[in-house]
């Protein structure tokens, strides 16, 4: 037997009628002096008695004889088996499991801290019960494998300084990376028959020891980019100051007077501070 087999036992309410009804007659039988029927239908009823199974919802019971796989109870109730069955419990309900910060290395061997938050639930109770030797220990184990694996595929973030130009990174690409860990993680958990719900990184951060340094590093990528989008706006207003005051007539001005005002212009428009003017009451010369 390999596969999960799935069995409709006896009804236990019937069964259990049966019970009341055989110690009742045997303690009956006792007092009525007869004590051979009495033991007998007293046993019956203990007998019966010890096969009875509860099955809540999303729950089941594994049943064994003298180890061999019998079957697995799904269908929730009071039920009735072979009181020589082992029974062993096995929930089919959702699980969660958030797993410990671990510090791995990223696709750059920058050392980060991550963790992940899991939702997964027994489909095969053959397998969860079977196949491996403690299927939720199984789970925690099998989930940090897999994330200290995603976490060696992807850089933490994509910096333009390193040459590097990744479309995927763990920092930016959360739908993208939730299905590459949902996708390993189920790869590993599917000899246990466990199916895995959902699966997403719970906590993402640089190990402490680089964390200043890469805020930094961050902060100064921000800042280059903003002034990279600044000047562009710069030259092109420039631009189009130039062009209106020679489409105008406004003023005419040499090569180097042109330099003095693009000058001054760049400076006013990209400074991060206020400009303080200076207004000049002489010639254009002075």
């Amino acid at each position: 037997m390999t596969n999960e087999k799935t069995i409709q036992p006896i009804n236990g309410y019937l069964v259990l009628l049966l019970s009341l009804i055989a110690i009742i007659g045997g303690i009956t039988l006792f007092f009525k002096a007869h004590h051979i029927l009495a033991i007998v239908a007293l046993l019956i009823g203990i007998i019966l008695g010890s096969g009875f199974v509860l099955v809540n919802p999303n729950s089941s019971r594994v049943l064994l004889l003298f180890g061999k796989y019998v079957g697995t109870i799904k269908s929730n109730g009071l039920f009735w088996t072979n009181p020589l069955y082992s029974k062993k419990k096995i929930s089919l309900r959702a699980s969660n499991f958030d797993s410990e910060r671990l510090k791995v290395n990223d696709k750059l061997g920058n050392p980060i801290m991550i963790s992940t938050i899991l939702v997964w639930r027994v489909t095969d109770t053959y397998k969860a019960a079977f196949e491996v030797d403690d299927y939720q220990n199984f789970v925690r184990v099998q989930t940090d494998a897999a994330v200290r694996k995603l976490a060696s595929m992807y850089p933490y973030d994509n910096f333009a300084d390193e040459g590097l130009d990744e479309d995927i990174t763990l920092r930016s690409s959360v739908n993208e990376v939730s299905e590459a860990l949902e996708k390993e993680i189920q790869e590993r958990l599917a000899m246990a028959g466990i199916e895995v719900l959902e699966a997403r990184i719970g906590y993402l951060a640089y190990a402490q020891e680089i964390a200043n340094a890469m805020l930094k590093r961050q902060q100064a990528t921000a800042i280059v980019a903003a002034r990279h989008k600044i000047v562009e706006g710069a030259v092109s207003m420039v631009e189009m100051a130039l062009a209106e005051l020679n489409k105008n007539d406004v003023v005419a001005l040499d090569e180097e007077r042109k330099a003095a005002m693009v000058s001054n212009l760049m400076v006013v428009l990209c400074s991060d501070k206020d400009a303080s003017p200076v207004v000049n009451t002489g010639t254009l010369n002075h």
